[in-house]
């Protein structure tokens, strides 16, 4: 049964009267910003659409009220799970903080499949409900809008056409080696190529390193693809007799059949698509492939270049973050897709009115969102001020334009949503998700986004009120 909150009086305010002196600042305001009855019952709506009685029918489950709270202070700091479960335990503040005082507190496990419940919708909603927040405290009024994109990575190695073979062939190993036990077959009734695949991966490796080992690297990529393409035809053959085993089984192996037939028919479509991109770019020198698979687990993750020099390719996900005053981000975006920059500046701009009911004053953008079609469009939506550097070489009267002071200071402006990415990125934990799933990285973007706000918001109250 889904609860909002904690019932009980906290033992903190009979045993420790002058708890909340233990407490930093921001974080204080934060506990009173997510008060906020709305917030609460977004999280609680989402928790009674796990089973079809969670609302009147079993025993008490962890209060909404705890669980938005630990996804907060998981994100504030950028624990993993177990990080969260052992810092709260431990520590009185981060026990009052959550309102668990003197209660058990959820394990790990437990909390990983109640944030599950919270797809990304639900997330998208919280964080409009935390802009809302901010919006009545008086932090942020929509007057000023700047807009970038960054990459969120996802959690995967740097992807080679031979280490994906090798991933390929160990997840379809495995699998088929655990049906196979649930089937009741032998021990090596299923073949382990995996020493031959792993041997093989080493010395394309080193033969990679050197551009004379060219025809050798090409007969040892052949020998990979080949015995790839056994272990394929292996697992084609296991889902047909894990089909016709699944109509006599016993339930108990017909759910272990069942997840590992799931498993089979997900992964070996993407091993025969890596299959294919290795001897396009091997037999044919095309690098181009479309839909190109770079990760047996993390399927949806492209290849974008930013022209860093650093990092000149970054595999991820491309996220658009728009902010107003104060360090507010007021939306977010995961793209399925990286699309052009121009593309995103009027979308972005109608997401601001509808969140804030008045067009900005100033709207910020770099050289990427720049086009005159986007300035009118500004314009037209009420934007008194457009922010918008000119690539290329500029006509005298353009020059003169991009010259004024107020154009200047609103390009020194937008260079903080810049700044606003790397905190989010150093504090929050957003340069790597850790979330599985295009679905797990708009949750991760989503939570990582709300604690920022939330520390900003409280950051700006504490400076008003001591001003």
């Amino acid at each position: 049964m889904v609860q909002r909150r904690n019932r009980d009086r906290s033992l903190f305010e009979v045993l420790l009267p002058d708890g909340h002196k233990l407490w930093p600042d921001w974080l204080r305001k934060i506990d009173t910003l997510l008060e906020d009855e709305a917030v609460i019952e977004v999280v609680a709506q989402a928790l009674e659409t796990r089973w079809p009685q969670s609302r009147r029918r079993g025993r008490p489950g962890t209060p909404a009220e705890v669980v938005i709270r630990m996804l907060i202070l998981k994100h504030l700091f950028d624990w993993s799970y177990d990080d969260l479960e052992r810092e709260v335990r431990a520590n009185l503040v981060y026990r009052m903080f959550t309102r668990i005082d003197a209660g058990e507190v959820p394990d790990a496990k437990t909390i990983l499949k109640i944030a599950r419940a919270l797809g990304p919708e639900v997330i998208e909603q919280l964080h409009r409900q935390v802009v809302a927040v901010a919006k009545r405290a008086g932090v942020t009024h929509g007057r000023r809008f700047r807009i970038d994109t960054t990459v969120v990575e996802t959690n995967v190695h740097y992807p080679t056409d031979s280490s994906l073979l090798q991933d390929g062939v160990r997840v379809l190993t495995r699998t088929m080696q655990r049906a196979g036990a649930a089937l009741g077959n032998p021990r090596g009734r299923v073949r382990n190529r995996l020493r031959s695949v792993g041997r093989r991966t080493l010395i394309i490796v080193r033969q990679a390193r050197s551009p004379e080992t060219r025809d050798a690297l090409v007969r040892s990529y052949r020998q990979l693809m080949a015995t790839t393409r056994a272990v394929v035809r292996d697992a084609t053959t296991m889902v047909r007799r894990i089909s016709q085993r699944l109509r006599t089984a016993a339930r108990s192996d017909a759910t272990t059949l069942t997840q590992a037939r799931q498993r089979l028919q997900r992964v070996q479509p993407l091993v025969t698509r890596i299959l294919e991109q290795t001897r396009a770019r091997l037999m044919g020198g095309d690098t181009h492939v479309p839909d190109k698979v770079l990760s047996v687990f993390e399927p949806h993750t492209e290849a974008i270049r930013k022209g860093k020099i650093a990092k000149p390719t970054e595999f991820g996900k491309l996220v658009t973050i728009q902010e107003s005053e104060h360090q507010i981000i007021s939306a977010y975006e995961v793209h399925d897709r990286r699309p052009p920059d121009m593309t995103l500046w009027i979308p972005a701009i109608d997401r601001h009115v509808a969140i804030f009911g008045r067009a900005p004053d100033i709207a910020a953008g770099d050289r990427g969102f720049a086009s005159a079609k986007n300035e009118e469009a500004a314009v037209q939506r009420g934007v008194r001020r457009v922010i918008l550097p000119r690539p290329g070489r500029k006509t005298p009267a353009r020059r003169v334009h991009e010259r004024q002071r107020w154009f200047r200071r609103g390009q020194r402006w937008r260079v903080g949503c810049e700044g606003r990415i790397s905190v989010i990125k150093r504090r929050h934990g957003l340069r790597r998700c850790r979330y599985h799933g295009a679905d797990g990285t708009a949750r991760w973007v989503g939570l990582g986004v709300i604690a920022n706000n939330l520390v900003s918001t409280a950051t700006f109250l504490n400076a008003r009120a001591t001003a």
